[in-house]
């Protein structure tokens, strides 16, 4: 067995003990039977809200990823880039092994539609990035609603101004075509991440919340970048044990958070089982036959060889 096969299991193990690690130590400190209660206890119809919101929000996210591919003159339709993107985020809960779907849609895109690797990579690498800031600013935001955390307001206005000045900057020296659309897509940014904090509204409506809701909130959307952490099935356990443990720092209800966020990993997964469809219609995607995890693995492991060389 080669060392990248060795290197690929490792990651996997990793991921499953991370995971599983995570899951079993929310297990220990939640109560399931007040959990039940507030599942039967829940209004439905502001789930369905919250449903609706997140769809919206994937939907515009597609779009933003678009925009990127214009600017690396990679022209698609907003219907079949769509698609493509429902494929990618069925595959970032369930593809096997270290790719996910931002790698599938990399590689599908070099091999059907006549592109570099390397210029896609670079669309969709900016396109994470542009979330991360819309993120950064909406949790800045938040911040300055909660004195509990003792952080001046004028800190975290600075940030925002000082932060957004530099990365504008940065892309502007050295990645200038991005930057020529920085305010389509970061407004584009802005809509994804303020839907889905709408979404998160609205699971605390069906919840019966009547409390602040801006604690919540910030817990949920800086719990979204712990989900980076490498695991499996798109980061559940991780973000549910990071809010349980924010919600005690801060003196939350532990319960409604780990609940806001196990609602919002049901309804991002129900979401992304949309791209089934694709898999048994790849014809939708101008492909006879999609390629499978093993092909892309393999296509990625080449260019890095081809790299080192």
């Amino acid at each position: 067995m080669d060392s990248k096969k060795v290197w690929s299991i490792t990651k996997n193990i990793f991921k499953v003990v991370v995971t599983s690690g995570a899951l079993y130590w929310v297990s220990r400190k939640i109560d399931f039977v007040e959990l039940k209660n507030a599942l039967a206890d829940c209004n439905w119809w502001f789930l369905i809200l919250a449903l609706l919101s997140y769809i919206v929000s994937q939907a515009i996210a597609s779009s933003r990823l678009n925009s990127f591919f214009k600017t690396i003159h990679l022209t698609l339709s907003e219907r079949y880039n769509l698609r493509l993107y429902q494929l990618g985020l069925l595959y970032n809960f369930f593809l096997p092994g270290g790719i996910g779907g931002d790698g599938y849609k990399v590689y599908f895109l070099k091999k059907n539609h006549d592109i570099p690797g390397r210029k896609v990579l670079s669309a969709v690498f900016f396109d994470r990035l542009s979330g991360l800031w819309a993120l950064a600013i909406i949790i800045c935001a938040l911040v300055v609603f909660m004195p509990r955390l003792a952080i001046p307001h004028v800190a975290a206005i600075s940030a925002v101004v000082i932060g957004t000045i530099s990365y504008y900057s940065f892309l502007h020296v050295f990645f200038k075509p991005f930057a020529k659309r920085f305010f389509q897509t970061h407004t584009k940014a802005l809509l994804v991440q303020s839907f889905q904090t709408l979404c998160a509204i609205f699971i605390l409506y069906a919840l019966n919340f009547d409390g602040k809701f801006s604690p919540y909130l910030l817990i949920f959307l800086v719990s979204s970048l712990v989900a980076i952490i490498p695991s499996i099935g798109g980061g559940i356990g991780i973000r549910e044990l990071f809010a349980l443990e924010a919600a005690k720092y801060i003196q939350l209800e532990e319960h409604t958070v780990v609940l806001v966020s196990l609602f919002f990993y049901v309804i991002s997964l129900i979401t992304a089982t949309s791209g089934i469809y694709y898999i048994f219609r790849p014809q939708r995607l101008g492909a006879e036959k999609l390629p499978s995890a093993a092909e892309v693995e393999q296509e990625i492991d080449n260019d890095n060889t081809n790299e080192e060389i």
